[in-house]
């Protein structure tokens, strides 16, 4: 008998959208080879929902805060249902930009230089840009703690910081990284194993939320990428690394700026997007992996204590 899979998507990150679009895209797969499935929102009816539906394995499309961060894998823990992805403690960390660049930076991985600052009442601009300009240079990349798909993210100089770094007040904590110029290569890992790369050329200024989610943006995607073996082999193994140092399961997908024969890791990614524009669906498709393949392959690897 197929599985009864209960969907988790939507939530109340900024990335709501992509989150039911993700949902309905695996949901579309699993009904064509008859599994039970029910799409389900994160709300204060969850754990009702899952002792209703009893599946056996909870699909985590969510994206962002709460569903990417550990506090909805902690639920499910508790109830002891198998789920995909990663566990309470490698959700938690990943989506911590600090936490996890500090568990590169001990484990030897190559990230950029970065300030994490902290809104105060008093905050002072120009003694942040000096801090700036004394620590990192100009320009820089400033970004929400914990928020993913470049969600509020900006590329400042002296200029623009100004207006910019008003805008993610409300965060109260926000990261401030070095900007690395080059070439964009995200690393999908399946499990242990190295699942391939891919290059991507956006038409906007850089891999931005409308230039992942908006076909219109046509940012190119080039697979195989163009680079020599030496370091095609060199930023699967640096993604695995931290795929492992972190302590991750099932799926995730690291971005990197490639500058200089040099790999940057920006981020690892615990639950990348499966749309149809998504990076990962996209890799294995590449590798002979069908997009319904990749999932079953992610149900069967649910688990609990994660």
């Amino acid at each position: 008998m197929k599985k009864k899979i209960l969907i988790l998507a939507g939530g109340f990150s900024k990335e709501r959208e992509i989150s039911i679009i993700t949902a309905k895209a695996v949901n579309k797969e699993l009904k064509k080879k008859k599994y039970t499935t029910k799409i389900c929102e994160p709300d204060g009816n969850l754990i009702k929902n899952i002792k209703n539906f009893k599946p056996s394995v909870v699909f985590n499309a969510l994206h962002g805060r709460y569903g990417e961060d550990g506090y909805v894998q902690s639920l499910l823990e508790s109830e002891k249902i198998k789920y995909t992805h990663s566990g309470p403690l490698a959700s938690s960390i990943a989506i911590n930009k600090d936490l996890s660049k500090k568990i590169f930076i001990k484990n030897k991985i190559l990230t950029p230089k970065y300030i994490k600052f902290t809104f105060q009442n008093n905050f002072n601009v120009n003694n942040l840009k000096n801090k700036i300009k004394k620590k990192l240079g100009f320009p820089v990349v400033i970004k929400p703690l914990n928020e993913g798909s470049s969600v509020e993210v900006y590329i400042c100089n002296n200029n623009n910081f100004n207006r910019n770094v008003i805008k993610l007040k409300n965060y109260k904590e926000i990261l401030i990284e070095k900007y690395i110029p080059g070439r964009e290569i995200q690393v999908a890992i399946i499990g242990n194993k190295k699942l391939g790369a891919i290059e991507l050329k956006p038409r906007r200024k850089f891999y931005d939320y409308k230039a992942k989610y908006n076909k219109d943006a046509k940012t190119e995607h080039i697979i195989p990428i163009q680079i020599k073996k030496k370091y095609l082999n060199k930023v699967l193994n640096i993604s695995l690394k931290a795929h492992k140092a972190i302590g991750c399961k099932g799926v995730t997908r690291s971005d990197f700026k490639f500058y200089k024969n040099k790999f940057y890791l920006l981020e690892i990614n615990t639950q990348p997007g499966m749309t149809s524009l998504s990076l990962v669906p996209e890799i294995a498709k590449y590798k002979k992996i069908s997009f319904i393949e990749l999932i079953e392959w992610m149900i069967k690897d649910a688990s609990i204590s994660r």
